[in-house]
């Protein structure tokens, strides 16, 4: 029998000697008895929103009108919800009506799966479980409470749900349940974009994601999440370990640390346009020309679409768009610095992240890769000398390139300071305020201004 956490112990004192019960509810419960580290504790109580605000001297109205509020107790918040029914989801979403209700037996009855639909008494310790969720631990299978399609019906987020939480826990998904997702995966659509982001990063955070998007692909619903993941399907490319791209893009993303959403995003749509590039020429070879490019713009469409934030979209498609790099031993020195300038000295750690998920996805296993190990090395000496790699890094700036060489601000100033930097890059013993200076001058007066004076006499 799992322990009640010491913590909530004086909340249900308090609510008991007030003549209330209080409850420990949803996946608190349920991780306690999957030997799972457990998270939120989300309680349950007979008494209304007003008796908890009254037993209680702080309190935030959360969710009032469904009967939940926010204790703030000893340093910690508390979401605690009065008992209730639902009725009516004419959206798929949420009840048209709550009503409160005088079990938590009731009130179990309205949740999802038979894991989640458990609690425990915080006064006595006892389980409360109506529906054999602790069976279905042991047995390591989501099964729906009651009538699979009810409570699809009832909120349409809980197909994919569902398989987030069979992935999570490694457990299977019950027969009619399964067949119920099926059945009922139409219904995502009327789910709000930003719900739907939401289970599937959930789901890129558990350790098997692959099997997650396999399951996403057998109950259908991959066609109204990630309909463009379906078109790599049946598109062979070489790989040791994947059929077609859409395994090997599977692979990859388990390739990637489960910690990293981004990374796995990134592993996950890298090859994305890989079935719309492809080509196969006279001789029979397949070529997927320009996907690096297409797939980072595809990325940017499909992550726009589930809205994620600007700037991790704008990360994701930044690695994706540089992931085709092939490092070979013969790079000059020039050329490493002129790798890091181009992908970004905050930006190459994840590249080289993203290039191990993709081997990955090719080989199956991890393997290490000596070039890349060479690169990384290489790499880490550049940065250590902190030579200039940006604009930002020469030893003048636009303003020095007005006042003492006479350059315009505008179009003409942003060439020359790109050329500066070229020029460092390749020496970067050349970063010095009066070397840059003497080469600005001469690169304007004789790549800029002459030829410019020139065309207008002709």
């Amino acid at each position: 029998m799992p322990r009640v956490p010491t913590r909530i112990r004086p909340i249900g004192s308090i609510l008991a000697e007030a003549g209330y019960r209080c409850y420990l509810v949803g996946g608190a419960v349920r991780d306690m008895l999957a030997g799972r580290p457990v998270s939120d504790l989300d309680l349950a109580t007979d008494a209304e929103p007003r008796d908890v605000m009254r037993l209680f001297r702080r309190v935030i109205p959360t969710g009032v009108e469904h009967g939940t509020v926010t204790i703030l107790f000893k340093g910690q918040q508390y979401e605690i919800t009065t008992f209730r029914t639902e009725a009516d989801y004419s959206d798929g979403r949420r009840p048209d009506s709550v009503a409160f209700a005088p079990t938590i037996e009731e009130d179990l009855a309205r949740r999802d799966f038979t894991v989640n639909g458990m609690a425990i008494d915080v006064q006595s310790g006892t389980l409360v479980d109506p529906f054999d969720g602790a069976g279905d631990i042991q047995r390591r299978v989501i099964r729906a409470i009651g009538e699979p399609r009810d409570r699809f019906s009832e909120d349409s987020l809980r197909v994919l749900r569902a398989i987030r939480f069979a992935v999570q826990l490694d457990f299977s998904i019950e027969a009619r349940t399964l067949a119920a997702i099926r059945e009922s995966g139409a219904g995502i659509a009327r789910v709000s974009l930003e719900r739907i982001r939401d289970e599937l990063l959930k789901m890129l955070q558990a350790g098997d994601a692959a099997r997650a998007l396999r399951l996403m692909r057998e109950t259908g619903l991959l066609e109204y999440v990630l309909p463009e993941l379906l078109e790599g399907v049946g598109v062979a490319q070489d790989s040791e370990a994947a059929p077609d791209v859409f395994e090997h893009l599977l692979l990859s993303t388990n390739g990637a640390a489960a910690e990293r959403p981004d990374i796995r995003l990134a592993a996950l749509l890298h090859d994305i346009a890989k079935p719309r590039t492809r080509v196969e020429d006279e001789d029979g070879a397949v070529h997927f020309y320009g996907h690096d490019e297409q797939s980072a713009q595809m990325a940017v469409e499909i992550l726009g679409r589930l809205r994620l934030p600007k700037r991790e979209i704008d990360h994701v498609a930044h690695l994706i768009r540089h992931h085709m790099f092939s490092y070979s031993p013969e790079w000059s020195d020039a050329a490493v610095r002129r790798f890091v300038a181009r992908v970004g000295r905050d930006k190459v750690d994840d590249l080289l992240l993203l290039r191990a998920a993709d081997t990955y996805g090719k080989l199956g296993e991890r393997r290490a890769d000596p070039g890349i190990r060479e690169l990384r090395r290489r790499i880490d000496r550049v940065l250590a000398q902190q030579s200039a790699l940006t604009i930002g890094d020469l030893a003048l700036d636009g303003n020095d390139l007005k006042r003492d060489a006479g350059i315009p601000a505008g179009r003409d100033m942003g060439t020359v300071l790109r050329f500066l930097l070229e020029t460092v890059i390749d020496d970067p013993s050349q970063n010095s305020r009066e070397t840059l200076l003497k080469i600005a001058q001469r690169f304007y007066r004789e790549r800029i201004a002459v030829p410019r004076a020139s065309d207008a006499e002709s």
